[in-house]
């Protein structure tokens, strides 16, 4: 089962840096593959793709051993520090 992608969310990859996943894209290609727009939030903000299936893969303990992150890139919840107005 494929996790849910949350379009405007941020997302920490597994080496530590944060990304804003934009959107969703089908690829021109074959119109199935599914891509994540993302942008890094560091340096110069740059736009990036990668397939669905990647972005949401587990991180690979062979290679990586000692990540404690389980996926690739994980979801961050991120709430305003701001006080609720009311009237």
């Amino acid at each position: 089962m494929m996790d849910e992608l949350k379009i405007k969310g941020v997302y920490k990859h597994f080496k530590g840096d944060y990304y804003l996943v934009e959107d969703i894209a089908l690829s021109s290609e074959d119109g199935v593959t599914k891509y994540v727009i993302y942008r890094k939030l560091y340096e110069d903000g740059g736009l990036y793709i990668r397939e669905l299936s990647d972005f949401l893969e587990d991180v690979n303990k062979d290679k990586y051993p000692n990540v404690k992150q389980k996926k690739k890139f994980e979801y961050q919840e991120i709430s305003s520090k701001r006080k609720s107005f009311t009237k």
